[in-house]
């Protein structure tokens, strides 16, 4: 419920309250997570300084538990929403031209990303001085490859995409189910009204994890501070840095840039509406967990619906520019000097090539290992390489995902600008209010029918021309 919602006293007495009632203090979510943060820090160092096992072994299944629950929804979640968002393709005019270029959007930023990837990670040389050798790492139990990444797309049942979470090959599903779905017409309405439920109740019960975030983050935060040390993050001071900097560029760098030049919109206003889901995606390191938030925001940035429904399901899935373009790319550079493999021209090339097409690959679960061991194998580096970085992964993936979900926010409000079908108004009034509001439908209510509060006043729809 939100936190502006009547409580059953005030509703039994008009709409003021009776007796007095103690009522928790609205803290808004990022309060929350930045108190959760602080406190895992807080509670790593301890458990790490005074080697406190019950509170170790407590903060890693908090961590995990929280990322199981978003787990748990990953795969119906994205095979509902990707068949729905294609068959929502219907009601846009020139849907085609739409779909065709938040693609040509989607590779344009990746190829920018991965550049800056490319040019931090060739002034800094993150690899050398670390002390890391080869014998450091450890070949990862399974690798990707391109055979692998065109055979595995198509799954050989489908149970087994769902139970061992291929989101690839249910992404692939989903995207047949939906054009058949469009072929059909009328006859296929009752299995679309079915879905679109289905999808609802799956995004009802995820607001209910996301709400969770802060306990999870003590738990996640907490957990690598315990396991890892500052020790160990020390060691990859430089590659850290390089993964961050690179990171807040494309975030606070680039983003705006295209913003302020190609969408003609204040970057400042699109930060502060977008500002939830990439909070959430800093905390949760899932843009597929992270997917219910980040269309809600979008739509609140004055994206049409029916495209947002679309576009943003596509991105979850497929834009990463954090995970798939700069990580690959310094990362590719940190294992070569490790192993003293000189790259060159080509291969630079190739990791740009390996980013733009292969990023399909991430499948936006937390961790970017599957797009890393498709890049060294084209590459022809040691996979070994792999095992150098997964200690430090978890404190990389949240600045990476929270780059990927602001990625997957802005296409679609640079195509709905460049289209002229972005509501500006809506946009230039969008709010950073706290995830607790979104659980509302399209009145603006609560579950239960209470006001919503925050963004309880229904926006009018957004007509979509040609």
């Amino acid at each position: 419920m939100s936190a502006n919602s009547a409580s059953p006293a005030e509703t039994e007495t008009g709409g003021k309250p009776s007796g007095s009632g103690f009522r928790l203090p609205n803290i808004p979510f990022w309060i929350q997570i930045v108190a959760g943060l602080v406190l895992g820090v807080l509670l790593g160092w301890v458990t790490r300084s005074y080697d406190v096992e019950w509170l170790y072994t407590t903060l890693d299944q908090v961590g995990h538990i929280f990322v199981q629950l978003l787990k748990l929804a990953v795969a119906p979640l994205v095979f509902f929403a990707i068949l729905v968002s294609i068959t929502n393709l219907r009601k846009v005019n020139n849907a085609a031209r739409l779909a065709t270029r938040t693609l040509v959007w989607f590779m344009i930023t990746s190829l920018i990303a991965v550049a800056i990837g490319l040019a931090i990670g060739l002034i800094t040389n993150p690899g050398s001085g670390t002390d890391l050798t080869p014998k450091d790492g450890a070949k990862p139990e399974s690798a990707g490859s391109w055979l692998d990444f065109l055979t595995g797309i198509i799954p050989t049942d489908v149970i087994t995409p769902f139970t061992e979470l291929n989101v690839l090959q249910i992404v692939f599903m989903a995207a047949v189910a939906g054009i058949a779905a469009l072929q059909l017409g009328e006859k296929a309405k009752p299995i679309l009204t079915l879905s679109e439920s289905i999808l609802e109740l799956l995004q009802k019960a995820l607001w209910w994890v996301i709400r969770l975030a802060p306990i999870g983050t003590v738990g996640l935060i907490g957990y690598a501070i315990a396991d890892y040390g500052w020790d160990l993050i020390g060691k990859y001071a430089t590659f850290t840095a390089d993964v961050y900097i690179g990171c807040a560029l494309v975030l606070f760098g680039v983003y705006p840039l295209l913003l302020a030049t190609v969408a003609k919109v204040s970057p400042l206003q699109f930060f502060k509406g977008a500002w939830p889901a990439i909070q959430l995606a800093f905390v949760s390191r899932s843009s597929v967990g992270t997917m219910p938030v980040t269309q809600r925001v979008t739509e609140r940035l004055g994206v049409p619906k029916e495209y947002a429904s679309f576009a943003v399901p596509f991105g979850a899935t497929t834009k990463m520019d954090g995970c798939a373009a700069i990580y690959p790319a310094l990362a590719a550079i940190f294992i070569a000097q490790i192993f003293d493999v000189q790259l060159g021209v080509g291969d630079y090339l190739l990791i740009a090539f390996v980013s733009v097409i292969g990023s399909a690959a991430t499948a936006g679960l937390t961790g970017a290992t599957v797009m890393l061991t498709l890049t060294l194998s084209t590459l022809g580096l040691p996979l070994e390489g792999v095992g150098l970085l997964l200690a430090i992964d978890p404190i990389l993936d949240m600045m990476r995902t929270a780059t990927n979900v602001a990625g997957q926010a802005l296409i679609p409000v640079i195509v709905s600008a460049r289209e002229k079908i972005l509501d500006h108004d809506a946009y230039n009034s969008a709010s950073s209010s706290p995830v607790d509001a979104f659980g509302q439908d399209a009145e603006g209510r609560d579950a239960d029918g209470q006001d919503g509060g925050l963004d309880a006043e229904p926006k009018a729809g957004v007509p979509v021309t040609a």
